[in-house]
């Protein structure tokens, strides 16, 4: 994996693990940027940062590493923060709607909840994940949302992969190429 771009401050590990979670998969591990508190104050620093100005009332989060980085930019951004679950881990009077998407390695369903109080319609979303391969992760999400009324004001990742989405604009951290 050979790095592009990285915002961060300082050139942290990155591991990779081979065929994992399939053969001819590439398993990029983020553990080791989230395991030092100084990378981890700075991803959220520049999260917070990209997302203040968007007028976002709620962070999407995808599970399960899009957990570890919403509710901390929600909190510093005091709003709401939205965690999309995989299929059957909400109660099914939570869910709001349920999407599916193509991963690099299969298909997978995830669910919105329901919103406290108040739908989706009129709000506004800024989704927030871990890495951008395919995009469809992020594509399912926001379709889900615009399908429900809400607008998207925007998208960022920690980690993007540059030959696979060569003319995604979206917010990162760090871009990487696999292949090089």
């Amino acid at each position: 994996m050979k790095i592009l771009k990285n915002n961060l401050s300082k050139n942290y590990k990155i591991r990779t693990e081979m065929d994992f979670p399939v053969k001819g998969i590439e398993f990029i591990d983020i553990n080791s940027l989230i395991m030092d508190g100084d990378a981890l104050s700075e991803i959220i620093d520049l999260f917070v940062e990209e997302v203040k100005d968007k007028g976002a009332e709620y962070i999407i989060a995808p599970e399960a590493r899009g957990f570890i980085f919403g509710p901390p930019v929600a909190k510093a951004l005091n709003i709401g923060c939205v965690p999309v679950r995989k299929k059957g881990k909400l109660p099914p009077t939570t869910v709001e709607c349920t999407f599916d998407y193509e991963k690099e390695y299969g298909k997978d369903y995830l669910e919105l909840p329901k919103l406290v109080d108040t739908k989706y319609k009129g709000k506004k979303f800024y989704i927030i994940d871990d890495i951008y391969a395919t995009g469809n992760t992020l594509k399912a999400i926001s379709d889900a949302i615009k399908k429900l009324g809400g607008k998207v004001v925007g998208e960022g990742v920690l980690i993007n992969i540059k030959e696979l989405n060569k003319n995604k604009k979206l917010f990162s951290i760090i871009d990487v190429n696999e292949s090089e």
